[in-house]
């Protein structure tokens, strides 16, 4: 089965254009060149992905979303919330 994490770093690679292997829940998003624009992107994909509706502007992700698991985490918050 796909955790959360899993499809949350899939959604980050494709937009990153990296290898989902390489990327770790500790990993930083800003060292992977993850921009404002690009996290808006991997939080409308993730909102599709997982049915779930995030309410977050892009600054306010920005500043609270610094690592993929920080991503994952809060994805899993809300499906887990939504279920």
């Amino acid at each position: 089965m796909t955790t959360v994490l899993d499809t949350t770093k899939r959604i980050i690679a494709e937009k990153a254009e990296l290898d989902a292997d390489a990327i770790k829940a500790e990993t930083v998003l800003a060292d992977l060149d993850v921009q404002s624009l690009e996290l808006a992107e991997i939080i409308f994909d993730l909102e599709d992905e997982f049915d779930i509706e995030i309410e977050l502007n892009a600054a306010a992700a920005w500043q609270k979303l610094k690592t993929v698991g920080d991503v994952a985490d809060a994805v899993s918050e809300l499906v887990t919330h939504n279920a």
